[in-house]
């Protein structure tokens, strides 16, 4: 094959490399901003120009043979330095540009990444912002993100994570409810509540509270369990009880007097993670428009949700 034949297919080599990374053509696809069945066509040309197989399919995923990895292997260097040579040369020209990929859980994007972004798209207008909302968790470089919050306990050392804020659990409940049912005084208390809760597995649902050196665990029961904050939230909003809920979930309504706190001088342990953090996998060269998005989210949102 002549060199010029080659050098029309570096973009379909490049394609490839980006279907190993990703491990599906749909993320792959979403990674370069194509439809599924271009990148397919794409690889479908690539393999009949070198005679070979260089993909394995399977109904959830594909794999690269031997050949495909060998090709990836010996190019994958060259495209690294190549997207860093062109994003340090674009990003020295002065504009913040370009397009950041973010995936979030769904309450704290809702009620508080979604109100930010549009301030911070006016500031940088040649940004754009794909945000995936979901409470899944998802492999953020597999699944083609740049950037995730995570309400988590530990972060991956392969990643890197900057603070973006505090939060705490606190537990709520209507006016309404606690009237009819009586408020509780003591943890132990809530034996008699119903407790809209956060379902962990198969354990036997149980709230861990905290007072100076004094540590209870109660085992709870209630009508309602859901794996949303807002959810839970709106729940407790409807008087069906005592609802454990993360600050950011409770910010708004207890703000307005439609919830108020239960229990609050005692403090929840184990229930929510107490730092939220902004997680990106490690590279050398961090784009301009996912750090000035960095920066940004952690000006706006450092104090917290001060209840």
């Amino acid at each position: 094959m002549e060199s010029h034949e080659i050098e029309k297919l570096w973009a379909h080599i490049h394609w490839l490399s980006v279907l190993e990374e990703q491990g599906t053509y749909t993320a792959a696809a979403a990674r370069l901003g194509v439809s599924k069945s271009v990148v397919s066509q794409h690889l479908a040309d690539l393999e009949k120009a070198t005679g070979v197989q260089l993909v394995t399919r399977t109904t959830r995923s594909v794999r690269l043979t031997e050949a495909g990895k060998s090709l990836t292997r010996d190019v994958r260097s060259a495209y690294a330095h190549i997207a860093r040579s062109f994003s340090s040369v674009r990003d020295a020209a002065g504009s913040v540009q370009g397009l950041v990929r973010l995936t979030a859980p769904v309450a704290f994007a809702r009620q508080h990444l979604v109100p930010h972004l549009a301030g911070f798209l006016a500031l940088y207008p040649q940004v754009r912002v794909h945000l995936d909302v979901s409470d899944a968790l998802s492999t953020i470089a597999a699944d083609g993100y740049d950037l995730a919050v995570r309400h988590s306990f530990r972060i991956p050392e392969t990643h890197v994570a900057w603070k973006l804020c505090t939060t705490a659990s606190v537990l709520v409940a209507t006016r309404s409810y606690l009237e009819g049912a009586g408020e509780p005084r003591e943890p132990d208390d809530l034996a008699r509540h119903s407790c809209l809760h956060y379902p962990r597995g198969n354990e036997h649902p149980a709230w861990t509270f905290e007072r100076g050196t004094h540590r209870v665990t109660v085992p709870i029961t209630g009508c309602f369990a859901t794996n949303n904050s807002e959810a839970l939230r709106d729940a407790a909003l409807d008087h069906l009880g005592i609802a454990l809920l993360p600050d950011f979930s409770a910010h708004a309504a207890l703000a307005r007097g439609k919830l108020v706190r239960v229990l609050g001088d005692w403090q929840l342990t184990g229930a929510f993670a107490s730092e939220i953090y902004l997680v990106r996998p490690y590279s050398p060269h961090v784009p301009r428009a996912v750090n000035v998005l960095v920066n940004y989210l952690r000006e706006k949102l450092f104090h917290g949700f001060a209840l």
